[in-house]
């Protein structure tokens, strides 16, 4: 993606690349765009790179809705359903 290498290079000897900085990046990055910058990106992207935009945030959106459900650790339903006859 044109914007990572763009932004890579310039920032390539200003930060450690470690996740608090590329966080730190993202964010600030963000915080500078507004919804139709946004969509100027999305349409600039080759259809692999959507993909892989589209695919990444799946995965983290359901991973942190699995979190915060803790998964497999969900409570048993108030009232156990049964077949009365």
């Amino acid at each position: 993606m044109k914007l990572v290498d763009e932004l890579f290079e310039l920032y390539r000897d200003k930060l450690t690349g470690d996740d608090e900085d590329i966080d730190m990046l993202a964010f600030a990055f963000l915080e500078e765009m507004n919804r139709d910058d946004l969509i100027h990106i999305i349409k600039e992207l080759d259809t692999q790179e959507l993909y892989d935009l589209i695919g990444l945030y799946l995965i983290e959106s359901l991973k942190g809705k699995f979190a915060q459900e803790e998964y497999g650790q969900r409570r048993a339903p108030l009232f156990q359903s049964r077949n009365i006859h």
